[in-house]
């Protein structure tokens, strides 16, 4: 047994030191220390010798196994630094691969758009909360006080909306106007400025409607402001956006649930 062990470990050292990748070492692992491994099943051979031998060939067994053990981690240590080298043939000058950028969502991207258009032609962006109270969301707004808006079918409403003054009842906002009254409240006249931002509806959701969407809304109040300027302005910030000019036509119209 004693030479059939040598053997094993002479064949298992050459071809070791001539690894080069991880996957071979792997391989070795399993063809002589693994559970079928050729060193494993001299083991079970163990018992079939005469007692005398039987404690040197098991020693001699041992430490053939963790030769090999010690022989896979070195190759695997080594292999791992020749990895890490670079190559002399590398040219460091070789401009790299850029990684894939992501890109913003339309409605951000078209938000985004909008903004920088408005503030070049001095419009200030202006932002509240997504939670409003029914005081600002109705109230100030002239909504009579049995609007089917303010029902709980079309508005979300926060827990205790049910008492308590309009200004501490609190709604996820279902529109964008109430924050023009807090921005006229906050500043001076004249006024130009724009408010973006996500509402809420309670809404069955389908191709055409969602309970959450974004709204883009505009305001100037100013003196001399006529119907004809409101669309050269628009027209001008429809062009500066899509970078085209955007027909348009203006009409009025009136939606009495909103």
């Amino acid at each position: 047994m004693k030479d059939k062990i040598n053997s094993i470990l002479s064949e298992a050292k050459a071809k070791i030191t001539a690894a080069v990748n991880e996957n071979e070492l792997q391989n070795m692992k399993s063809a002589y220390i693994g559970k079928q491994g050729s060193l494993s099943l001299l083991m079970k051979e163990l018992p079939k010798l005469d007692p005398e031998v039987r404690p040197e060939m098991g020693k001699i067994l041992n430490q053939a196994k963790n030769q090999v053990t010690e022989l896979i981690e070195a190759k695997r240590t080594e292999l791992k630094l020749k990895a890490s080298e670079v190559s002399p043939d590398f040219d460091c000058s070789v401009p790299g691969i850029l990684p894939p950028s992501g890109g913003l969502h339309p409605i951000t991207q078209m938000c985004y758009d909008l903004n920088d258009t408005f503030r070049s032609m001095g419009f200030e962006i202006f932002q509240e909360d997504d939670i409003t109270s029914e005081l600002y969301a109705f109230d100030k707004l002239n909504f009579p006080p049995n609007h089917p808006a303010r029902e709980s079918m079309d508005t979300y409403w926060l827990e205790g909306h049910d008492s308590g003054s309009t200004n501490e009842k609190l709604c996820l906002r279902p529109h964008l106007t109430g924050g023009s009254v807090r921005y006229m409240q906050t500043h001076k006249p004249p006024y130009r400025f724009v408010y973006p931002g996500r509402v809420y509806r309670n809404e069955t959701t389908d191709a055409h409607h969602e309970r959450a969407f974004f709204q883009y809304e505009a305001l100037i109040v100013d003196k001399d402001i006529t119907f004809t300027s409101g669309k050269v302005m628009i027209k001008s910030i429809l062009s500066k956006v899509f970078g085209t000019d955007v027909p348009v036509r203006m009409r009025s119209g009136f939606f009495p649930f909103v």
